[in-house]
């Protein structure tokens, strides 16, 4: 079946069991889904708090149209950040995923064009993601919107033991 047309909004809670189940997706992709300790109570709170000022997490879905109703296919969880050398914020796209059987359909492009259209209302200097060397069809897919790797650049993350001890001292 060819991919529908692209639907693309915010997420609201009730996606939040669908959202992890596309993080669990993702990480099966990118042969880490051992790692994935992330539960619906950690999505809810993170992405819907009881003071939905203190949201500092956000989501966009995408969704396609079945004979069973809309289904949410992919997604893109982000958050703001802060360039000093733009001296403005900017939007780290923490995940952006979009099922296998829907690719091809223009869903990873609404995503990201909704994410660049909030990046630009809202003032914001840039949009960055990481993606593994190995993943070339993402890859070439940024390349053909315009976006440019960040070569010379290595990424450094402190948790687990190494987090605890450090934070303890």
């Amino acid at each position: 079946m060819p991919p529908a047309l692209p639907s693309v909004r915010e997420a609201v809670p009730e996606d939040v069991p669908r959202l992890v189940e596309l993080v669990r997706e993702l990480a099966d992709y990118e042969r880490a889904v051992h790692e994935v300790e992330a539960t619906d109570e950690h999505f809810r709170a993170a992405l819907f708090p009881a003071d939905p000022s203190a949201a500092r997490s956000h989501a966009l879905v995408a969704e396609v149209e079945t004979p069973d109703g809309r289904r949410v296919v992919g997604m893109a969880v982000w958050y703001v950040t802060f360039s000093t050398w733009l001296g403005r914020h900017g939007i780290w796209l923490e995940d952006l995923y979009v099922s296998p059987d829907q690719r091809g359909g223009g869903l990873g492009k609404a995503l990201l064009t909704r994410l660049a259209q909030i990046a630009v209302e809202r003032g914001y200097g840039r949009v960055e993601w990481w993606v593994l060397d190995w993943n070339a069809p993402s890859i070439e897919f940024y390349r053909s919107l315009g976006a440019l790797a960040q070569d010379g650049w290595t990424v450094y993350r402190l948790d687990g033991d190494a987090l605890a001890t450090l934070g303890a001292s």
